[in-house]
């Protein structure tokens, strides 16, 4: 019998339909629009379903992708969600967010002819059909029998999430402790809403409260209550997910002009104050005409375009390597870019310059070249002698990067901390140096992407469970 010839692989992905730059950059709607039906459809036939699934090894919560977009190509939508979720508490936050190009997508068999099959792009259109079911359908999995055991995990941020959603899976009692007035940690206060819409966030976090995970708001650990205390008051386990919220700084003359924020400020007066929203919240953040962006991840790129969508004329990154230094998703300086952020690469504050009324109006810097590379594998940044500039500006916001803040490890004995503040922790089970308490993400690895902060809190989920169960 003659075998029938194999369809054609198309080798280019299918666009990721945007609103155009000009539109955009005056509105804080999300930038991508999400695949229609028959986009999904066409992307999903793309992937060969390789017997080595590279994609699953390549993903830090090891979501079983070829079996979810198996599922999306033949229509039965109900069990993409039930493989999804099955490992990834949060698919909407995660097809949105998560850095796949560098990731499960970059490992994609695929790859090697042409473009990657766009496996986050497919996550997120799973995760956007299943919210627009019926309330209820989302709870897709079974829970283990009740184990009777109690975890507290401390911080609603995506490691504090995936580790409270997994534990409640395998039958254990779990509260969430949370700072702030709001769940979701940095992606509420953090992510501007163009990029990730915040009735995602409460979405996928209602899910996790369906799983039986309590969450109690306002709750300032480390003063209300220490580590300790909630271990000696009947739980019998500590995830410590508390994130990296304290922001670095350049320690430059002048840096104490007013106009010039942290990254953090800046983009937690706007999100999850809801700054962009003026004047139905009257949440002050000044924009001026002239703003400059200090640094080159993706938490300066979203400081850069919120700057532009609330009223800026000209907007600047400042970032002291070239492009291909860049930290940044290519996506996103890409949106930068065309919504009209002007980059300015290999350039340096020395000194920030203001008025006598006490308001940053310009900042001196340096022009720099790249000299051999550093401990990060990047080429260093070196000061060319002479070359000092003057730079106007309004504002400023610095966006280098942030540390953990101090205070559950002051108030936990024998909770061992490095130099910058981070905790220590195994990397493969979350266990800290104190008995019965684990950490993961941010706290332990400082800033790093959403994804690598779920994947440790699942680790830490599977090492919990192990020891309640005296395994």
């Amino acid at each position: 019998m003659e075998e029938k010839p194999r369809p054609k692989i198309d080798l280019n992905r299918v666009p990721m339909p945007r609103q155009d730059p000009k539109v955009r950059r005056r509105n804080f709607n999300e930038v991508a629009l999400g695949y229609t039906d028959e986009m999904a459809l066409r992307e999903a036939s793309r992937c060969i379903q390789c017997p080595k699934r590279p994609c699953v090894a390549g993903c830090p919560v090891n979501v079983d992708i070829p079996d979810f977009i198996k599922a999306v190509r033949d229509g039965n939508m109900v069990e993409a969600v039930k493989v999804l979720k099955s490992k990834n508490s949060l698919p909407g936050i995660c097809g949105r967010v998560c850095p796949q190009e560098t990731q499960c997508e970059e490992v994609c068999s695929l790859g090697k002819k042409g473009a990657p099959v766009a496996i986050g792009r497919l996550e997120r259109y799973v995760a956007d059909w299943e919210r627009k079911q019926n309330p209820g359908f989302n709870k897709v999995v079974d829970l283990a029998p009740p184990t009777g055991k109690k975890v507290a995990v401390i911080g609603s941020g995506p490691a504090g999430l995936t580790c409270a959603a997994d534990l409640a899976k395998m039958g254990h009692k779990v509260t969430i402790f949370e700072a702030l007035h709001v769940a979701g940690g940095v992606l509420m206060y953090g992510i501007p809403e163009f990029r990730l819409p915040k009735e995602i966030v409460r979405a996928e976090i209602e899910y996790v409260k369906s799983l039986g995970v309590e969450i109690k708001l306002d709750s300032v650990m480390g003063k209300l209550a220490t580590v300790d205390e909630l271990l000696a008051s009947g739980y019998d386990a500590v995830f410590l997910g508390t994130g990296a919220g304290l922001p670095m700084f350049l320690n430059i003359p002048g840096e104490n002009f007013n106009g010039i924020y942290s990254a953090n400020e800046f983009l937690t007066r706007v999100n999850l104050m809801k700054a962009y929203l003026f004047p139905e919240y009257d949440t002050p953040v000044k924009i001026g005409r002239r703003v400059a962006v200090i640094g080159g991840g993706n938490v300066a790129m979203d400081a850069a375009r919120c700057a532009l969508r609330l009223g800026a004329e000209e907007v600047y990154i400042v970032y002291r390597r070239s492009r291909v230094e860049m930290p940044a998703r290519r996506e996103e300086v890409e949106n930068a870019e065309e919504e009209g952020v002007i980059f300015k690469f290999l350039t340096n504050p020395k000194r920030f310059i203001g008025n006598e009324q006490g308001w940053v109006t310009a900042m001196e810097c340096y022009e720099m070249e790249l000299g051999e590379p550093d401990a990060s594998g990047r080429r260093r940044p070196v000061v060319k002698e002479g070359s000092e500039f003057i730079m106007e500006v309004d504002i400023v916001i610095v966006a280098l990067g942030t540390t953990p803040n101090p205070l559950i490890p002051s108030t936990t004995t024998g909770l061992e901390t490095r130099k910058n503040g981070t905790v220590v922790a195994d990397e493969e089970t979350g266990k800290t140096t104190k008995e019965r308490v684990w950490a993961g993400g941010d706290v332990v690895t400082g800033a790093a992407t959403v994804i690598s902060a779920m994947g440790a809190g699942k680790r830490a989920a599977a090492s919990i469970d192990a020891y309640l169960r005296g395994l």
